[in-house]
């Protein structure tokens, strides 16, 4: 069985010690994975930005707040583990500067400058394989949210950033209990499917298990 590394939820970028930049990733399809891989009899540890699910006791769970902060932990582990499944939301960009204390109210507008975060799944992907014993073979998997469930952004993204697969969802996926995906490879469509997000991540994990962690030995 493997050992996997979940990356799940949301990550933060702060304007200021009070205000930050986010989204509405809920960690519910992270928790759904989590609990899937680990029925199927894998180890898994968890980095999770901050959400309000509970995720299952037998994951090892390391919490961060900021995309830096989810990198450094992922990294950490990535010597103890088999593969990497990026179902994470990181912020993408940042404020160029953050501002001491709490930026005060005006009657003028704000303008900000934000410049792009570390690229946490090209980081894992190219790392992931670099720190594993000899004679295995790593895989990462990420996810993307593309607007209309974009293929092609996705399977540039998955080419770009050397994963194994990459698993796109939709907008509508945001703090549902359900959710429909699409899984690709460099060459196209391996998978489809829809319903609530625990059906949807024990497919997930039968996918994995026959595409990536049966052939990792």
């Amino acid at each position: 069985m493997a050992h996997i590394l979940l990356t799940s939820g949301p990550t933060r970028a702060y304007l200021d010690d009070v205000r930050y930049l986010s989204n509405g990733s809920s960690g519910r399809m992270g928790k759904a994975l989590a609990a899937a891989a680990l029925e199927a009899g894998h180890r898994v540890s968890i980095v999770s930005g901050p959400v309000a699910v509970d995720y299952p006791q037998a994951a090892r769970v390391s919490r961060v707040t900021t995309t830096r902060e989810m990198l450094e932990a992922s990294l950490a582990l990535l010597p103890k583990v088999d593969g990497v499944i990026a179902a994470a939301a990181p912020c993408d960009f940042e404020p160029a500067a953050r501002q001491l204390g709490k930026i005060p109210r005006h009657g003028r507008g704000l303008t900000l400058r934000l410049v792009p975060t570390v690229d946490i799944v090209a980081t894992l992907a190219e790392r992931v394989r670099e720190l594993q014993p000899s004679g295995r073979r790593a895989w990462c998997v990420a996810f993307a949210l593309e607007v209309g469930g974009d293929r092609e952004r996705a399977i540039a993204k998955l080419r770009r950033k050397r994963c194994d697969l990459i698993v796109v969802n939709d907008i509508p996926a945001i703090e549902a209990a359900r959710t429909a995906i699409c899984v690709l490879d460099a060459e196209g469509e391996v998978a489809t499917a829809a319903g609530t997000k625990t059906q949807v991540a024990r497919r997930l994990i039968r996918l994995f298990q026959q595409r990536l962690i049966d052939r990792a030995v």
